[in-house]
Parts: C-alpha cells; sequence; structure tokens
C-alpha cells in the first residue's frame, strides 16, 4: 500500500447554519481517488482501493477551513506500487511502513491453573479480551459491577441518593473511562501497533470506524457503554468468565510467587497469574499493598479546577465566526508555563459535555468531564490542572499523593456542604463568594449532580492557586473570553492519574510477588483509556507467553 500525506481540500458549506456531522463532511471517494492518482502520476483507473488512514480539520487559514487526510492507496500489484513510489517525488508520498498487530499465541498444552484479570477499566478488559481471544480462558474480577446496574447507582447519586462506595464514577464495568467523553488520543508510541489494535477492536465491537481515522478520536459515554457490554459478552464466549462484585482484599504469596488472591474477604481462587489492573482510584487496594510490602512510590501528577465555557465561544475561536457553529463541536488543547515554575495545562477536554460528580468515597467530592458520542451540549469543559510533585504532599512514602488527593476531596465536600461546589472566574480572581444568578443570562454549571454556587479560593495549595490563574490569563490570549467573568469553576479535579507506581521489571511483574502484573493508569503506567488498554494488551502477551 502506498500512503499520501497532507492531501488538503476547501470544506464547503452549502446551507448557512447548518451543522455538519463528520459522515457528511467528508469527500467523496471519486473526489479523494483523482487527487491521489494526481499526486501519483497515474490514471484514476489504475487505483484498485483506497482508504482513509487519518484525517483532521485545519482551521489556521480561516474563513477557509480545510480537511487534511493521509491516504492509504492499493494499485493492481505491490510491484506496481514500488515503482510508482520510486518514480514520483513528491515527499507526501512512501510506502506503507505501518506495523501489524501480532499477539503471541499460546501453546497448546494443559492449563491446570487460569489466569486472573483484577479490574475491569480498559486494562483489565483488553487484557482479559485478549488472553480468552487466545484460548488462556482468564477469570475477571470487578469490585464494581456491570453496566445497567453501575449506570443506575451513579444517576441515583447524582438525583441526590447516596453514593455507593463499590458502584460509582470510578468502580464497575468498564471503568472511570465509560463515565468520560471516551477520548482515544494517545501520546505513547506505538511501534507494535497495539494502539491500532485497541481501536480495531473497538470498532469491532460497536464504536463507530471515524475512531480509525480521525485525529482525535473519541466515543463518547452512550457508545462506550455498550462496546464494554459486547466485549464482556465475547470474552464468556471464549471461555472467559466475568465477575461482579468480586473484590479483591488480599494476595496469597509462596515463597515470593503468586499463589492466589482472596475475594470479598472470603473465598481464596489460586492464581499463578494475575494482572493488577485496579485503576487509579483503588486506594483501599493500594492501602493493602504497601502494608504487605508491595514495592511502590509516590509520583507526580496534576490538580485543578474543572473550567465551563459555552461551547460557542469555542467554536468561534477554533473555526472563525463565519463557520464556527456549523462544525462537530471544537476541542483546544492549551498549555502554559508560569512564574511559580509550574506547568498548567488543559486535560481531558469535553467539547459539548458535562462536567459529573465522580466521587468515590464518603465524605469526599471529585469532578472530571463527560459527553455523549454527539458532544451536542452547549457547554465545553475541560480541566485546568497545575503539576504537583510528592514534594507537595506534606507527607512521606508511597502513598503520599492519596493522603494529598483526599485531603483536597474532604475540603472540596466541606465547602460545597456534600454537594459540587462552583464559583464564576471573574469571583474566584477577586476573592469573592459567587452567589447563585437565578434567572438572570449567567451561565450556569451543565452538570450531574447536585451543585452549589461558593468560594473555591483555598482549596488549591496556595502556590497551585497562583499557577491556575495565571494559567487562565495566558489561555485567554489564545481563546478570547476563556478568562471571562463569566466563565464556570468547579472543583476538585483530584484524580488526573494516579498518584502511585507499582514497581515492575522488564517482564512486567511485580518485583517481590512473581506472577502479579501491575497493569493500567492504577499502576501508573499509562494515562488514558487508550494507553491503558495498549498496556492491558501488552501484559496479556506476557501473561500468554507463559503457556508457550
Amino acid at each position: 500500500m502506498i500512503t499520501i500525506n497532507q492531501i488538503k481540500t476547501e470544506i464547503r458549506f452549502e446551507t448557512a447554519g447548518q451543522r455538519l456531522e463528520l459522515k457528511d463532511m467528508l469527500d467523496s471517494r471519486e473526489v479523494l481517488q483523482k487527487k491521489s492518482a494526481k499526486i501519483l502520476g497515474i490514471n484514476m483507473t489504475d487505483v484498485s482501493g483506497i482508504v482513509i488512514l487519518k484525517h483532521s480539520i485545519d482551521a489556521r487559514k480561516k474563513p477557509q477551513i480545510f480537511q487534511v487526510y493521509t491516504l492509504g492507496i492499493t494499485l493492481q500489484t505491490k510491484d506496481l506500487e514500488e515503482t510508482v513510489v520510486r518514480r514520483c517525488r513528491n515527499k507526501q508520498v512512501a510506502m506503507d511502513t505501518q506495523k501489524q498487530y501480532q499477539f503471541p499465541v499460546p501453546g497448546k498444552q494443559e492449563r491446570t491453573q487460569r489466569p486472573v484479570v483484577i479490574g475491569m477499566g480498559p486494562a483489565g478488559l483488553f487484557c482479559g479480551y485478549l488472553l480468552a481471544r487466545h484460548g488462556c480462558r482468564p477469570i475477571i474480577l470487578e469490585r464494581g459491577f456491570d453496566v445497567d446496574t453501575r449506570t443506575k447507582d451513579v444517576e441515583a447519586y447524582w438525583g441526590g441518593g447516596s453514593l455507593n462506595p463499590e458502584s460509582n464514577v470510578q468502580f464497575g464495568e468498564g471503568g472511570a473511562g465509560t463515565f468520560s467523553d471516551g477520548k482515544l488520543n494517545t501520546l505513547v508510541r506505538d511501534k507494535d501497533g497495539r494502539n491500532r489494535e485497541v481501536l480495531r477492536i473497538l470498532v469491532e465491537f460497536g464504536a463507530p470506524e471515524c475512531i480509525l481515522y480521525e485525529s482525535k478520536p473519541h466515543i463518547g459515554t452512550d457508545v462506550l457503554k455498550r462496546v464494554v457490554v459486547n466485549m464482556r459478552h465475547a470474552i464468556i464466549e471464549n471461555g472467559g468468565e466475568v465477575r461482579f462484585g468480586a473484590k479483591v482484599t488480599g494476595l496469597v504469596v509462596e515463597g515470593g510467587t503468586l499463589g492466589g488472591v482472596r475475594i470479598n474477604d472470603s473465598e481464596v481462587l489460586p492464581a499463578r497469574q494475575a494482572a493488577l489492573a485496579v485503576g487509579h482510584s483503588a486506594r483501599d487496594t493500594f492501602t493493602y499493598l504497601d502494608e504487605i510490602g508491595i514495592p511502590m512510590e509516590a509520583k507526580a501528577f496534576a490538580v485543578g479546577l474543572r473550567v465551563e465555557h459555552p461551547q460557542r465561544l469555542i467554536n468561534e475561536c477554533m473555526y472563525g465566526t463565519e463557520h464556527g457553529n456549523m462544525l462537530p463541536a471544537a476541542p483546544y488543547k492549551l498549555t502554559a508555563q508560569t512564574s511559580t515554575g509550574r506547568g498548567v495545562y488543559s486535560f481531558c477536554m469535553c467539547p459539548g459535555g458535562y462536567v459529573v460528580n465522580a466521587s468515590s468515597e464518603p465524605g469526599r467530592i471529585a469532578v472530571n468531564g463527560m459527553s455523549y458520542s454527539d458532544r451536542g451540549s452547549s457547554h465545553a469543559n475541560s480541566a485546568v490542572i497545575v503539576q504537583v510533585t510528592p514534594e507537595d504532599y506534606g507527607a512521606d512514602g508511597p502513598l503520599a499523593g492519596i493522603v494529598f488527593q483526599r485531603r483536597l476531596e474532604e475540603e472540596a465536600f466541606s465547602i460545597g456542604n456534600g454537594r459540587v461546589p462552583v464559583q464564576y472566574y471573574g469571583d474566584y480572581k477577586r476573592s469573592r463568594r459567587s452567589e447563585d444568578p437565578g434567572a438572570s443570562d449567567s451561565l450556569r454549571p451543565n452538570m450531574k449532580g447536585a451543585y452549589v454556587f461558593s468560594d473555591l479560593r483555598g482549596l488549591l495549595p496556595h502556590a497551585c492557586e497562583q499557577a491556575f490563574i495565571e494559567g487562565m490569563e495566558q489561555f485567554d490570549r489564545v481563546i478570547r473570553g476563556f478568562a471571562g467573568d463569566q466563565a464556570l469553576l468547579s472543583g476538585i479535579e483530584s484524580r488526573t492519574s494516579s498518584p502511585v507506581r507499582i514497581c515492575r521489571d522488564d517482564a512486567l511483574q511485580c518485583p517481590s510477588v512473581r506472577g502479579l502484573y501491575p497493569c493500567g493508569e492504577g499502576a501508573g503506567y499509562a494515562g488514558g483509556i487508550t494507553s491503558a488498554a495498549m498496556d492491558g494488551i501488552r501484559v496479556a502477551e506476557q501473561i500468554a507467553g507463559q503457556f508457550l
């Protein structure tokens, strides 16, 4: 296959005011085939196949807005493709070198014990699926519940009910990503093809095909829930087992080797290999691991506040006023370096989304962002977060970051009296409490869960607060109005990534417990759905390799 990069076509806006969906924006096969043939110096009829490998929107020359493609072109034979590439002088053109993912297939010998996967977030789900698909018959243990039960529990909590510590935005089938925007971009290098394999599997189980080529792919919580359930069914059909309400409360270790896992403080399940994919909020699990001497270390992460704006403001800045609200809800990515020496950046940006109460422990409040597949909400939100390191935590030991998180979340709970505290940025900057605007035209939170107008000053540590304000003011130079008085803040955004890293060796095993594989975001080796899923695949490869 031949790849052609940077093919541009201008978007034509035929009907004023009409919002275009991605499927309506993409150029026809004929248009792309014609452009490709011209670049390659061949006839259109020589092209036997064409596939979009990458697609993005370029609005740098607004009001002109372009689509940018990377295309894969197949000709009648590979020899012809190589001849055309050698002859073509265009630097956009090359032979495709993309590596296809290959899983090390297990051997045929009989297995006396089945591998266990602890946790069913992206890392555990993909680890379990790959093991099941290749004959390893894994047992997946998830402390929370299935998507349908979990959704009822979460919505009941958002509606004013009690928090279920085992079934919430953090715990249950699909992990924390289930109630998110479902963003699938990652900065992890993909020399082995695991990234594309993750996307391919998601499409196989119900995600839209466009995630294979969009530069900033996302699914949305509504579609992701269906995908997760379909993957669970496939795991079971391939000989795996999924157990909900199965909280791992202990490990059985025999001579430095894993012998089993204890479930709900009662049952012991024999296990010689276990993927530990518990997620970044499994604080009780981290405490237990520390108590039995599993090597761990505190790691840096980031904390901050959710910031909401009208989506129209973001669209008009990104796309221009002429066409700003005729294109899909625009994302943004912002970074700043402040006088405090701390980096400030936007994180988990949700175009057309909602702020959600993402708490998992009574007496503590944490927030996150979420959107549906259509990103149809009138608000954009993003976390604006500040880097923190173990020196900021005010405690020692591998769990110092958890102590720090809990302190912030307890303060947020106190400020809001159990509800999510919110404040206008103008009031925050001037250190005055925000009052409920009532029926005025002021922006109101687009939030899942109860909220109350409050005063968030003092919630973040002073140095972080100063950096946050500096970052907001710098971002306003990029997106005019970003630091406007009516921008809405909510807090606390404390679960950006795991504050702990569970040590593992080159074989991805815990150095002190052979057969235990720390995995995914909770173990400190990923940051988001895709990278966690990729790490889950890596661990599945290692476990399956034990059967060769």
